[in-house]
């Protein structure tokens, strides 16, 4: 078993003749669809709808998988200079045929036969929801000329506030005990043992933003009102609206969900009293404390063989298919484990469909956490087992559900880890894990919603200068945390840090954590209730994901996103593991 991937599947190197004579074919098939789009509306209308298919699988197979090999050789040499100016060129490639897409997209909207020809052939028949899915979008696209200006103008509009926040936390330093270190490093140390470098770090990070702060909110102002003006023109109601619809997700599922966590937020708040409790604290959670450790000693220590070994029997009772697939992502190197000099921090899976593999990036250091963490990717890679029999263009699902698999493999590693543990200092440890990383998508991910409607709603008619985004930003951590935390010690910045506030694309980029988190509860629990005849129905509802809408994905599990029953049932779901945190507080504090 090797330490680190091999991406030899798709190619062997940038001079791999097969890159080479690939990356000339792009050109040619860029010409062809722009060609093809200047012939329209002219021919016949199945041929047409035909040719465009098969012009767009041919170009998402070769940019793709050029540009996931330079992706993935990047992500583990940073400063691999080949990767990033091949794909600085495919990006011009893609961004060639822009207009030329538009106009196909809109022929093909305006094909009142449209059904009828989607019957009549069976590759038509097999992307029958992307089409019907065109037809529906142009009712919110603009002109081929108005979408090719607003996507140049992005570049240096919304793009380019957006490389300005993201420049400028990257580059920005704290002033820690004397030492200047950088923003994410300060932030780090907020999982550090020792209580005062905890708090010393908070102290640090909220000083250092007072040196960026006021461009910082020029940036969040101008993004918002750029997203705000977009959704006007094309229709959108609002951004949330627009973001709505981009997921295939129903306002009455939204609903339902964010009215669910708004009544359960006093259950998680009793885990925040908990652990201040535990720390000694009086009046709540302060912030720094939030990812303080807790309970007793370092846990497990697992090789990378011990993680293989582990995983592949505790899933191997859950579906055989997922243990055969994780122990081929060991076996088959799918996986790049340790860290190392210029390879980049956190974890991600990355599909590979036309392989029917995936690859999966850790930085993995053998402690349980290491392993839940290669879970939860894993997961990523079993959803995307369950869709590798569908063609190129239909390999795509939303925010909402692209976590579903893998927060369901957190539950199952945790759950078990739980469930083996005697020792209440262990069992202490283990809970907390859990429940941090919960109440981050509940508590948190709340504020962060109230935050992000709030600044929308005011962006439309004024400008919000640093200290009145902070007012709000307070607001809604109050709004969320509640007593669960020291009112005196929240985070007023938490808008200059985050950078899913700073995307013209994807607005909105927090309700998915909670929606994907409790949905992958949710499962689990009828799971647990239902054994081995719940999972051929998870598998399909996997399967639907990319061709079907969020709540239609679920139904095929018998599950109604719409009704609260089920996100109420999905988060009391986390009452047992609250009360015996509590308990175990009180118990471990005393001895």
């Amino acid at each position: 078993m090797n330490a680190e991937w091999s991406l030899d599947v798709l190619y062997k190197g940038f001079d791999d003749p097969k890159f080479q004579e690939d990356f000339k074919q792009v050109d040619e098939v860029c010409a062809e669809a722009n060609a093809f789009a200047a012939s329209l509306p002219g021919g016949d209308a199945k041929e047409n709808l035909l040719t465009y298919i098969r012009l767009q699988e041919k170009m998402a197979s070769m940019i793709y998988t050029m540009g996931l090999y330079a992706n993935l050789r990047q992500s583990v040499n940073t400063s691999d200079s080949e990767s990033v100016a091949y794909l600085g060129q495919l990006m011009a490639k893609a961004a060639g045929t822009t207009k030329a897409d538009t106009i196909a997209k809109k022929y093909i909207a305006s094909l009142e036969n449209l059904e009828e020809l989607i019957e009549s052939d069976p590759l038509l028949k097999e992307y029958e929801f992307m089409l019907k899915q065109l037809k529906e979008d142009d009712k919110y696209s603009l002109s081929d000329q108005a979408e090719e200006v607003i996507a140049r103008f992005n570049i240096s509009g919304g793009g380019g506030w957006s490389d300005l926040q993201s420049y400028l936390t990257s580059t920005v330093q704290a002033e820690y005990r004397g030492e200047k270190i950088t923003l994410s490093a300060v932030r780090n140390l907020a999982y550090d043992s020792d209580p005062q470098v905890r708090k010393d770090a908070y102290e640090a990070e909220l000083a250092c933003y007072d040196k960026i702060k006021d461009s910082v909110a020029f940036a969040l102002n101008n993004i918002k009102l750029q997203v705000i003006n977009a959704a006007q023109m094309r229709g959108f109601a609002s951004p949330l609206a627009e973001t709505l619809y981009k997921s295939r997700l129903q306002k009455e599922t939204l609903d339902a969900l964010m009215e669910s966590i708004k009544e359960y937020l006093p259950m998680f708040r009793s885990y925040m009293k908990a652990k201040a409790e535990y720390l000694g604290h009086e009046n709540g959670l302060p912030w720094y404390d939030l990812f303080a450790p807790v309970g007793g000693g370092e846990g497990r220590k697992f090789t990378a063989e011990e993680a293989r070994n582990y995983l592949v029997e505790l899933f191997g009772g859950f579906d055989q298919d997922l243990a055969d697939m994780i122990a081929r992502a060991f076996d088959e190197e799918w996986i790049d484990f340790y860290p190392r000099e210029g390879k980049v921090g956190g974890a991600f899976c990355a599909g590979l469909p036309l392989q029917k593999q995936s690859r999966i990036l850790t930085n993995f250091d053998g402690t349980l956490s290491d392993v839940d963490t290669l879970a939860h990717e894993l997961g990523h890679a079993y959803h995307n087992l369950n869709i590798e029999d569908h063609r190129i263009l239909n390999s795509d699902y939303t925010m909402p559900v692209a976590e579903t698999a893998s927060t369901f493999n957190e539950n199952v590693v945790m759950g078990a880890a739980v469930a083996g543990a005697t020792e209440p200092a262990e069992r202490f440890a283990l809970l907390e894990g859990q429940l941090m990383e919960v109440n981050q998508i509940i508590c948190d991910i709340y504020s962060r919603y109230l935050f992000e409607t709030a600044v929308f709603q005011r962006r439309a008619g004024e400008f919000m200068f640093a200290d009145e985004l902070s007012k709000i930003m307070l607001d809604a951590q109050k709004q969320a945390y509640g007593d669960g935390m020291d009112q005196d010690v929240r985070h007023p910045y938490m808008w200059v840090c985050k950078g899913h506030y700073y995307s013209t694309g994807n607005s909105f980029y927090n309700f998915p954590y909670a929606f994907g988190g409790l949905l992958a509860r949710g499962l689990y629990a009828k799971y647990k209730e239902e054994g081995a005849v719940f999972v051929p129905k998870y598998r399909e509802m996997l399967h639907a994901t990319p061709v079907t809408s969020c709540e239609g994905a679920a139904m095929i599990a018998g599950i109604d996103l719409t009704k609260k029953e089920f996100w109420q049932m999905s988060l009391k779901s986390y009452e047992k593991e609250i009360n015996e945190y509590i308990q175990l507080a009180k118990q471990l504090k005393k001895s």
